[in-house]
């Protein structure tokens, strides 16, 4: 209690500090800066047009669908297999279009099993026979009639800490369902989750009473995992059935599909130290349980949530689409329901992303991968045969296309756009031979605002030899005679790249307002007068397994050097950037990493912004930590270190964000860190947001974002830079220090 008062003493203190002096900043950044600052934090709503999302006909050819343009809503008709004709309609035409029997016609695959989004959990998940709602209530299962709304119990032992059904966590689970029905609706699998055996942290929420305090189940390293069980529940017989795979206890598990005939549920499960991944069937009446493959690595598997495999069932039933990364590139293979492998459908030095459909008809199996070799990260749209032949590449433009495919597999839609050319939407045959362009984006709104094209870079890792690819956004009044400061956004985690490119970031849903948003937030900051810079780093995801795996087991694998190489080689070719004057922010691992800058890198960094920052790998999240750097007792020298034995060589300005509310980033990596900083005797800025959690949401996030714009436009364009600190502490003949490596 006394380390608690003493950090709350000490945010009390640093207000003072902390607060800008706003006189100063307006005079250095007139209103005109802020205004478009602020426009550009709604960048994506500035763009009119350029995508569809198109309504499928019963046909499943002919879609219609609504634009907004800068005129206005329009609505059109499309039929491609008439010369792709195109009838505008108005609005009252466009409802009848929409209510008449044959409106739209039904997906034509279920989807694969895709990466974990951002978003809300469905709380509710209607039978397909429409009769029933799988509900949840009191830690047991329910039913709830959608006609008067009357529930059904279908189980009794759930109990505070072993529930059923798995609640919105940050896990595998994002934005998934929780339960799943067969076919016919006869059955529901569903998981078992038992917490109680994994220890609690407090949560404190504002109101100081005892009843404020929330005690979540968290594991570090090493401690026990919560323990996951799928079910089966047959609804007539009202009797769960636990499956039982004699897996890893500790497993993660992650639902893939009934089988059509509803005979089998199947699911993937992988073990804690992610070394073994299993495809798993039961038996839909009894349970029992078969392992249909098995894959095994000397490194890691990535997490279920970041990027699991794909599965993809054909029609038959008796054969499906698998994903692996056995040969260090995710592709695609064929495999029958015993497990046997039929045929390698894709190879190469790239890797497939997402398949997208399957058309059994005539042979073809349709993926977005990333095989441009010049241009690593672009997705295109590509398709093979089933019999492992004719692999070619469907779409040409650089940069990412998204993919809409008809539902008769006769034509797709094409929307595609890089970070400096605006969307554009295409109609295209399923060989890709081009239609007609059905949507370009409107800009006209961001160049009113004087925009500058980001610049994609590509800059040699510190190991000279690795590629790294990377962003920069300049300020609408950008002049290359001027010499501007610098911010770094970093993010380097295995899980996930953060580089925007696309033109516009699609919305995140409930996630869009809050902070950081990845991709805005950087594109505004540029606005204030700074050139930003994104550059995804050794380690991180996209780039196949040997790429990824270079954080594997490092003791510990340092990022920033990747980071100051990148900078050097940009500054020598760009003197408009100012490296006296470097900031750098990050959220959670980047957080981490942006303290790891500012410590490590001194001489390089001059400001940071440290938000949500772990600090100590032995009280980090399990889940978090464990893929990359593996169980302590296997890994020891790698835990023992802390981005805290650096704190001494502080020398530019640290703000520390922080919610009290966060169970990812516990609140006393925080307090570790603000005592290392007051031990060495450096000064830092605090701001503590009470009730916010991982990721700050509602007038919090907007207050969070002031502040970081604050901060930056007071150190980095005032005499807080390195060239003013360096005159105020060294000799006058004093040498420029070399930059760390």
């Amino acid at each position: 209690m006394i380390r608690l008062a003493r950090a709350f003493t000490i945010v009390l203190v640093m207000q003072s500090a902390f607060a800008p002096d706003e006189t100063r900043a307006q005079q250095l950044h007139p209103e005109q800066r802020d205004s478009v600052y602020r426009q550009y934090l709604r960048f994506p709503t500035l763009v009119k047009g350029g995508r569809v999302e198109p309504n499928w006909m019963a046909d499943g050819s002919r879609f219609w669908y609504t634009e907004d343009g800068s005129d206005g809503a329009a609505t059109f008709l499309v039929d491609p297999g008439s010369d792709a004709v195109i009838s505008s309609l108005d609005a009252e035409r466009a409802r009848e279009v929409a209510a008449s029997g044959d409106a739209v016609a039904d997906q034509p695959v279920p989807r694969p099993v895709g990466r974990g989004l951002y978003g809300f959990q469905m709380l509710e998940i209607l039978s397909p026979d429409g009769r029933w709602f799988a509900h949840r209530k009191d830690h047991d299962l329910w039913l709830r009639a959608p006609s008067d709304s009357a529930l059904v119990r279908l189980t009794s032992d759930g109990e505070e800490g072993y529930e059923w059904g798995e609640a919105f966590e940050w896990d595998e689970n994002w934005g998934r369902p929780w339960a799943w029905w067969s076919p016919d609706g006869a059955r529901l699998a569903v998981k078992k989750v038992d917490t109680r055996p994994v220890p609690r942290v407090a949560i404190v929420r504002p109101g100081g009473r005892e009843d404020d305090v929330e005690w979540v189940p968290r594991s570090r390293p090493g401690e026990p995992l919560e323990r996951r069980d799928f079910y089966i529940v047959d609804l007539a017989a009202r009797r769960p059935i636990r499956i039982d795979a004699g897996l890893d206890p500790e497993a993660h598990l992650m639902a893939v599909q009934w089988l059509p005939d509803g005979s089998e549920w199947l699911f993937v499960a992988l073990d804690r130290k992610h070394k073994q991944l299993d495809l798993i069937a039961a038996n839909a009446a009894s349970g029992e349980a078969r392992i249909i493959l098995t894959e095994t690595t000397e490194t890691s598997f990535r997490p279920l949530w970041s990027r699991p495999p794909q599965f993809y069932m054909l029609a038959g039933g008796d054969r499906f689409i698998w994903s692996s990364e056995q040969d260090g590139w995710n592709h695609l293979y064929l495999y029958d329901l015993a497990g046997n492998l039929i045929r390698r459908l894709t190879e190469g030095a790239f890797p497939v992303v997402d398949v997208l459909a399957v058309d059994e008809e005539t042979g073809w199996v349709y993926f977005t991968a990333h095989d441009d070799r010049r241009r690593p990260y672009d997705t295109h749209l590509c398709r093979v045969g089933l019999d492992g032949a004719g692999f070619t590449r469907l779409t040409e433009a650089p940069g990412q296309h998204a993919i809409h495919m008809s539902p008769s597999m006769r034509f797709f839609l094409d929307t595609h756009s890089s970070v400096d050319r605006p969307p554009v939407t295409e109609l295209r045959r399923a060989d890709g031979e081009l239609l007609r362009t059905l949507s370009r984006a409107d800009i006209k709104a961001v160049e009113s605002l004087g925009w500058v094209p980001p610049e994609e870079v590509t800059v040699k890792a510190a190991d000279g030899v690795t590629d790294l690819y990377g962003v920069l956004y300049k300020p609408y009044d950008f002049d290359p005679r001027r010499r501007y400061p610098v911010i770094e956004y970093i993010y380097d985690a295995r899980n996930t790249t953060v580089v925007q490119r696309t033109f516009s970031p699609a919305p995140r849903g409930a996630f869009e307002d809050g902070f950081p948003r990845d991709h805005i937030d950087p594109i505004a900051l540029a606005q204030l007068g700074f050139v930003v810079w994104i550059v995804d780093g050794r380690g991180t995801e996209e780039r196949g397994r040997v790429f990824r795996d270079v954080r594997r087991f490092e003791s510990p694998f340092d990022p920033i050097p990747d980071h100051v190489a990148a900078l050097e080689q940009l500054g020598r070719d760009r003197s408009y950037m100012d490296l006296d004057r470097v900031g750098i922010f990050g959220v959670s691992a980047g957080g981490a990493q942006t303290l790891e800058a500012v410590f490590r890198a001194p001489d390089v960094y001059d400001v940071g912004v440290a938000i949500a920052a772990p600090v100590d790998p032995r009280d980090t999240r399990a889940g978090g930590i464990e893929p990359t750097l593996g169980l302590p007792d296997e890994n020891p020298e790698a835990y023992r270190y802390s981005v805290l034995a650096d704190v001494d060589r502080l020398e530019g300005k640290l703000l520390i964000m922080q919610g009290v509310a966060d169970p990812v980033v516990t609140i006393d990596h925080t307090f570790k860190l603000v005592e290392a900083l007051i031990e060495a005797g450096k000064p830092y800025d605090l701001l503590l947001l009470p009730d916010q959690e991982h990721l700050f949401h509602g007038p919090p996030a907007a207050y969070a974002r002031d502040a970081l714009r604050r901060y930056f436009l007071e150190h980095l364009m005032s005499s807080g830079s390195r060239a003013a600190r360096q005159e105020r502490t060294q000799p006058a003949t004093s040498a420029r220090p070399a930059s760390s490596s």
